[in-house]
C-alpha cells in the first residue's frame, strides 16, 4: 500500500508540475488558459497567476504555432498524459504543418470544432505525444482515430471493404484505409504483418515509420514521385544483397513495373499532390500489393534492413564526395529524387522495443 501511495504522489507531482508550467507558458505569452482551470487550487492557475506577477506587460508573441502548442499541452494535461515541453518543441509543430488531411484529402481549415479544422492527433496513444507519433490531421479523422489501435483499423478497413462494417467516424472505405495505415506507421509489427498493409498513404509531414519493411515500401513508392523512375530503381536494385541474385531484381522490376502501370492510368501529370495521391490510390490495386508481397519475402527481414541502409546512405556519401563519382568507382549516385526529400524524413530508422507477434494486420 504504501508503494501505491507513493506511485500516486509521484504522479500527482509529475502532473502538478506539469500544470504548473503550463499556466506560466501561458502568461509568458500574454494568453489566459480556459476559465474552468484558472481556480485558486489549480497548478495550471497558480502557474498563470505566478507568471502574470513576473512577466506582467513583457510577454512573448502568441502566433498561431504557439497557440497550438499551448493547446495541445492542455489537452495532454486533461487527460493526464505525459507531455514534456522540452522534447515536444514547437519545432516539432512546426514539421507538422500541412494543407491537406491525409485521410480525407480535403483542406484544412474552418472554425475550431468543424470537421475540416487541423488537429494534432496521436497516430499511437499507447505512445503519447511523442515526436514522429503525431500528425496534423482534420477534426473528423482525429476523432475516428480515438479509442483504436492500428491492429482494430485495420480490420475494420478490410471490412468496410468487404461492405461487412462501415468505416468508423463516418469515414469512407478508402479514408478508413489511409487512417489505418496512418496508425500502423507508429506501430511496432512483426514483419510478416507488417508485409502485408498496403501502402495506402503515404507518411505525412513530421510522422516517422517505425516498421522498416514499411520504410522500404515507401522508399521505393516515393522513387516515382518525378520523372527518371526507371533509371532510380535500377540504382535501388544495384542495393540489392548478392545472395538474392537476379530473381530478387527481377522482383523489384515487376513492382516498378505495376505502380508504374498504375500511376499510367491515373494520368496524374506532373502536379506533385495529384501524383503523390495516385501513388497512395495504386496501393488499392491486388497486383501491386501481390507484387510488393513478393518482392518483401524473398528480400526477408535482414535484406529490407541491409537494403535500406544501404539507400539511406548513399546520398549521404555521394553528397560527402568532393568530385563527381565516375562509372569506373563504383560509386552510387543518390536513390532519393530531389522531390521525394520532404516525405523521405520521414524514413530514418526508428529503434523500437521488441514485442510478442501477435495478430492484427490486414491482409493486402
Amino acid at each position: 500500500m504504501n508503494q501505491a501511495i507513493l506511485d500516486f504522489d509521484l504522479q500527482a507531482q509529475a502532473s502538478d508540475r506539469a500544470g504548473f508550467e503550463l499556466g506560466w507558458d501561458h502568461a509568458r505569452h500574454g494568453l489566459v488558459p480556459p476559465p474552468g482551470l484558472l481556480l485558486d487550487g489549480t497548478p495550471i492557475g497558480q502557474g498563470w497567476r505566478a507568471g502574470k506577477a513576473v512577466f506582467g506587460r513583457r510577454t512573448l508573441a502568441a502566433t498561431r504555432l504557439v497557440r497550438r502548442w499551448l493547446a495541445l499541452r492542455t489537452t495532454a494535461w486533461r487527460q493526464g498524459e505525459a507531455l514534456d515541453p522540452a522534447r515536444l518543441t514547437l519545432r516539432h509543430l512546426a514539421a507538422l504543418e500541412t494543407a491537406h488531411c491525409a485521410v480525407t484529402r480535403r483542406a484544412l481549415g474552418g472554425a475550431a470544432g468543424g470537421d475540416d479544422a487541423p488537429v494534432v492527433a496521436r497516430l499511437n496513444a499507447a505512445a503519447g505525444y511523442t515526436p514522429g507519433r503525431l500528425a496534423m490531421l482534420c477534426t473528423q479523422a482525429a476523432a475516428a482515430l480515438e479509442g483504436l489501435d492500428a491492429g482494430a483499423l485495420l480490420r475494420r478497413a478490410v471490412q468496410a471493404d468487404a461492405g461487412l462494417a462501415d468505416a468508423p467516424g463516418g469515414l469512407t472505405p478508402a479514408q478508413g484505409w489511409r487512417l489505418a495505415v496512418l496508425a500502423s506507421f507508429a506501430t511496432t509489427m512483426p514483419f510478416t504483418e507488417a508485409v502485408r498493409v498496403p501502402l495506402r498513404v503515404l507518411p505525412p509531414p513530421g510522422a516517422e515509420v517505425v516498421n522498416p519493411v514499411q520504410q522500404l515500401q515507401a522508399l521505393v513508392t516515393l522513387q516515382f514521385v518525378s520523372a527518371g523512375w526507371s533509371e532510380r530503381i535500377r540504382r535501388l536494385a544495384a542495393l540489392l544483397p548478392a545472395a538474392g541474385g537476379d530473381a530478387l531484381r527481377h522482383d523489384l522490376q515487376l513492382l516498378a513495373g505495376a505502380l508504374a502501370a498504375r500511376l499510367l492510368e491515373a494520368r496524374a501529370g506532373t502536379e506533385p499532390l495529384a501524383v503523390r495521391r495516385a501513388l497512395e490510390d495504386a496501393w488499392a490495386d491486388r497486383r501491386v500489393n501481390q507484387r510488393w508481397q513478393a518482392f518483401a519475402h524473398a528480400l526477408g527481414e535482414a535484406g529490407v534492413h541491409t537494403l535500406l541502409g544501404r539507400a539511406l546512405q548513399a546520398p549521404a556519401a555521394a553528397a560527402r564526395s568532393a568530385a563527381p563519382a565516375s562509372p569506373a568507382d563504383g560509386a552510387v549516385r543518390p536513390v532519393l529524387p530531389r522531390v521525394a526529400m520532404a516525405p523521405a524524413r520521414a524514413l530514418r530508422l526508428v529503434a523500437a522495443p521488441r514485442r510478442a507477434a501477435g495478430g492484427g494486420a490486414a491482409r493486402a
